[in-house]
């Protein structure tokens, strides 16, 4: 059964772990994001929801492009799409080691499912680089009003996964997005133009763009 409540997020302890157990049906992650709340399993442990007291948030107007990775954007043989290969996407996040800390993957096979269905639920998206017929490159968030949250990405060939964020963060922008859920600090993202803000700050802007009636992807 889907969850119905989750706690206020005032009491999550000081790591930002709120809640233990619960389910990953659509109806339960949709209430989580829109709630300030992200799923963070550690491998075949309980099923545990985080909201940090300091949130790695993205202002898009800050965002900064390192001259290395301009270098890879002009690559002509990359093309970026959206939506094309979701369950590729994930299912190669989840071999990967390279967000939330990377203590190894959190992906675990629980997590694919359920973002699977989010996807085609119309809430989880894929940003995709392609080389060719090759899937060189990508990242995967979920996506509610004005809000998306970034999950998880991978690279097959360098650069790949940071060039489709660039395009991401230009589509976000086309649409009047504002800021970008980076949930977790990491020094990748901080390179970026990242920052960490209040949790109260926080649910501030999500409440706000949550209520946003845009569809970000078709």
């Amino acid at each position: 059964m889907a969850i119905r409540e989750f706690p206020p997020v005032s009491e999550a302890d000081s790591q930002g772990l709120l809640a233990l157990g619960g389910d990953l049906e659509v109806p339960s992650l949709v209430l989580a994001y829109k709630s300030g709340i992200f799923p963070w399993p550690f491998e075949a442990q309980i099923l545990t929801w985080f909201a940090p007291p300091r949130r790695a948030v993205l202002f898009l107007d800050q965002f900064h492009i390192p001259r290395s990775l301009k270098k890879s954007l002009s690559k002509s043989a990359w093309q970026i799409r959206f939506n094309t290969a979701f369950d590729e996407v994930i299912g190669s996040c989840a071999e990967s080691k390279n967000r939330r800390g990377q203590a190894g993957t959190w992906i675990t096979p629980d997590i694919v499912e359920a973002y699977k269905e989010l996807h085609r639920a119309g809430y989880a998206h894929s940003i995709e680089t392609w080389e060719g017929a090759r899937l060189v490159g990508g990242l995967y968030g979920v996506a509610i009003g004005k809000m998306f949250a970034g999950e998880s990405m991978f690279y097959r060939k360098a650069d790949a996964s940071k060039v489709a964020f660039v395009r991401l963060v230009e589509h976000l922008k086309a649409h009047g997005v504002e800021w970008l859920d980076c949930q977790v600090m990491t020094p990748h993202m901080e390179a970026l133009g990242a920052r960490t803000i209040r949790r109260d700050r926080f649910m501030q802007l999500l409440a706000e763009a949550v209520s946003a009636r845009v569809k970000l992807f078709e």
